[in-house]
């Protein structure tokens, strides 16, 4: 398994545990939780993956990861 292979599915998680909510109120919530559990590399391991096309990337952990801000200015704004 790749690495992105491994980000994707565990975007996917995420977005399925969140999914009941409703598309308004999960995608902040897959977004913080991302925010807050992903370290820097994974985050801009699964953006790069995001710029190559992004397939097999559940459309709410996508919406999530997309309003993110890069994991450069994350990690820079929590030092």
């Amino acid at each position: 398994m790749q690495q992105h292979d491994k980000l994707v599915m565990m975007a996917n998680q995420i977005a399925k545990f969140f999914e009941p909510q409703g598309e308004a109120r999960a995608v902040p919530q897959i977004a913080k939780h991302i925010a807050d559990f992903w370290d820097p590399r994974m985050r801009r391991g699964i953006a790069a993956y995001i710029e190559s096309g992004g397939a097999g990337l559940d459309p709410l952990a996508l919406a999530a990861l997309k309003s993110l801000p890069p994991a450069s200015q994350a990690a820079a704004a929590q030092a």
